[in-house]
């Protein structure tokens, strides 16, 4: 399969201190880390593509870790997602690629993290914004959770590049009321409860 080939990197953390109520006792970090890259499938249809999908494993695992340490390590980790923005040049199955390298390595990086990790792509050029969501690493239902964060580099994704982007972060929403599963709760049977 082709190489890996990165143009750039980014990874930015957020502290949240309130959302208009009382200031946080201990602010919500949020995180993410970019990677762009070029698309080895850009403008031609390539049947076999699943390959990748190894070749990108290293670079995910790198990405999580990073992002991890720039939270404060695994154990403050609460919250996770994914997500790739295709180049022009390319197609949205390109970014699907993502899926298996992007997850397994933060499930890998955080030690037992059990709910699937949600994910978003699309195509589109520089500039492009993506809201990756968040749900906890533990179960999907913890509604407190649910979350997202805007990714995006101004000069990326070129025609031919793909913007991979994991997210992290270290807790609930600031101020959630919106009631349900309580993270204290989970049961961590089926990564759903």
């Amino acid at each position: 399969m082709p190489e890996v080939v990165i143009r750039k990197r980014c990874l930015t953390v957020e502290e949240i201190f309130h959302e208009g109520g009382p200031v946080a006792a201990k602010p919500l970090k949020r995180g993410a880390v970019l990677a762009v890259i070029r698309n080895p499938f850009a403008g031609r249809y390539v049947e076999e593509i699943v390959g990748f999908m190894d070749d990108l494993k290293p670079l995910g695992l790198a990405m999580a870790r990073d992002l991890a340490a720039a939270l404060g390590g695994p154990a403050a980790i609460e919250g996770y997602g994914k997500g790739a923005i295709v180049g022009q040049a390319g197609e949205v199955e390109h970014g699907a690629l993502w899926h298996a390298p992007g997850g397994y390595a933060m499930r890998e990086i955080l030690g037992d993290a059990k709910a699937i990790v949600p994910s978003t792509k699309k195509v589109g050029g520089p500039g492009t914004r993506l809201d990756v969501p968040v749900t906890h690493i533990n179960a999907s239902y913890v509604r407190s959770h649910f979350d997202a964060m805007e990714v995006g580099i101004a000069d990326g994704p070129r025609a031919d590049e793909i913007l991979l982007a994991l997210v992290m972060t270290t807790g609930a929403r600031i101020h959630n009321r919106a009631g349900g599963l309580k993270a204290s709760d989970i049961k961590g049977e089926d990564g759903l409860r």
